[in-house]
């Protein structure tokens, strides 16, 4: 079940009103029914992998509070982390690694066939296997007290509006909320209402609408011009921008609806300046995980300078094989790695000119904006590895973009791509920066409103589900059904 499928429609109100109309000792036994039916959805049987790693956390945390004895405490961390893990691999990374040695064995001149494996990735094993790991981890480390009530701590585990894509929530933000009595609240309901349209309207109108070329392009790389895989891997970056920040919008929309509210993810990355800030804005719970949780331990940057550079790249090597089971994403994440190295160098070594007197650095609207459009641009070639569907291909679209211009006028009308699909995907994003320009949402705070009129926010919002009705009319008439979300592959 998807957000932005009709069986997510009759689910949600029936979820709602149930929740409000019960007593508020009956909710989380409610609220945990539904969110396993929720995942359930996708596959029945996977529902015992959540139960597995709940149960195996909720016990490793008892004994770890219960137990004074470090190597107690030390030993249910690690059965914690290898069942945990274990699972993590079995399912998503075996079979990876399994024919990248084989692929190896074959450069030697041998003969050994791929191994194959009939296994279904589980949606959203990634993401509650972090949260898991993250309770597990702060238990022992004396953060946060055990969670003895097992009801609760399941559905902080499984709780089903960011189960399948997040956010990564930490417990002591969640569970309280979760055991909280809550009062109904019209500003509430709708400011989650209007959190959950915009959402939609990134995913159903924007992220879906640009799809139909990026996937033309890149599923046909052979036949791009450079022309043609720039255009692609720039409206990949809105695509991929809206698809997941929408689903996260609509995630935080639906437990603002049962007055639940989930830490923000997402600050416009592509107003970045630097590639470190861009990580400060782009998926910001998983930033902050691996920072808590790898960098932080390894060292930080409270080390020398070489040492710092290998953390880093530890840390982004990591994040890209937490994406997906291929080369594609490690070297994504290898290459936001060495951004970071040689934009910490650049920084080193401006300031050491500057303190000599040799330069001065002025920061002005036009250096700021070209530092934005820099790292957009470095951004967008990193999001190449992350959307090609293979290296060879992603090494295709590079080539195309610095040597392959003749006849990209053709390849771009071929794509059905003429001015009025231009002036649709403007008007669309128009649209949503204008929604930006009049509120802000945050998971944190309640709405806030930037300005703009009463009416241009009647406008917007009206243009807005206007859109989505139409863009969701038109797919199921078409015999089309949801798309899903990007993220939900990791």
């Amino acid at each position: 079940m998807s957000f932005n499928s009709w069986q997510f429609l009759l689910f949600l109100p029936v979820v709602i009103l149930l929740h409000w109309l019960l007593p508020q000792r009956w909710r989380w036994i409610m609220l945990l029914i539904a969110s396993y039916l929720f995942y359930m959805s996708w596959n029945p049987w996977l529902i015992f992998l959540i139960v597995f790693t709940t149960v195996v956390s909720y016990v490793s945390g008892l004994l770890m509070e219960k137990y004074e004895s470090k190597k107690v405490k030390k030993a249910c961390l690690i059965v914690t982390l290898l069942c945990c893990l274990g699972v993590l691999f079995f399912f998503k990374y075996f079979l990876f690694i399994v024919n990248s040695v084989i692929t190896l064995i074959n450069l030697g001149g041998n003969n050994v066939a791929e191994f194959s494996l009939n296994l279904i990735l589980p949606v959203g094993i990634s993401f509650y296997t972090f949260q898991t790991l993250s309770y597990v981890i702060d238990v022992y480390c004396g953060k946060i007290n055990a969670e003895r009530h097992l009801g609760y701590y399941a559905l902080f585990v499984v709780y089903f509006p960011q189960l399948v894509a997040g956010p990564i929530e930490r417990p002591e933000n969640l569970i309280p909320q979760l055991k909280q009595v809550r009062k109904f609240d019209f500003n509430n309901f709708g400011d989650g209402l209007r959190i959950m349209l915009v959402g939609f309207f990134k995913k159903v109108v924007i992220a879906d609408g640009v799809a139909v070329y990026v996937n033309a392009v890149y599923n046909n790389i052979g036949a791009a011009t450079g022309l043609t895989a720039i255009l692609a891997t720039v409206l990949f970056a809105i695509q991929i921008y809206c698809d997941f920040s929408g689903y996260t919008d609509i995630a935080i929309g639906v437990a603002r609806l049962i007055g639940i509210k989930l830490c923000d993810n997402f600050n416009r990355p592509y107003l970045a300046t630097s590639i470190r800030d861009f990580w400060r804005r782009w998926h910001m719970s998983l930033t902050s995980w691996f920072t808590d949780y790898v960098y932080i331990p390894l060292g930080g940057s409270r080390c020398k300078l070489w040492r710092w550079a290998i953390n880093v790249m530890i840390v982004f090597l990591l994040s890209g094989m937490w994406h997906g089971a291929s080369w594609t994403f490690i070297v994504w994440g290898g290459i936001h790695g060495v951004y970071q190295i040689i934009g910490k160098l650049k920084n080193v070594g401006l300031k050491k000119l500057e303190s000599n007197g040799k330069i001065r650095i002025v920061d002005n609207c036009a250096t700021l904006w070209f530092r934005r459009m820099i790292t957009f641009a470095l951004v967008c070639f990193a999001w190449i590895f992350f959307r090609g569907n293979s290296l060879s291909d992603c090494g295709i679209a590079i080539a195309k973009i610095f040597t392959d211009w003749s006849g990209s006028v053709d390849a771009l009308n071929a794509l059905g791509f003429d001015a009025t699909t231009l002036i649709r995907i403007a008007l669309m994003c128009g649209v949503l920066a204008f929604s930006y320009s009049i509120i802000k949402s945050d998971a944190t705070d309640d709405i806030k409103l930037n300005g703009g009129t009463l009416a241009a926010r009647f406008v917007t919002y009206g243009l807005m589900l206007a859109a989505v009705a139409v863009a969701w009319v038109a797919v199921y008439a078409t015999g089309g059904g949801a798309s899903a979300f990007i993220y939900f592959q990791f």
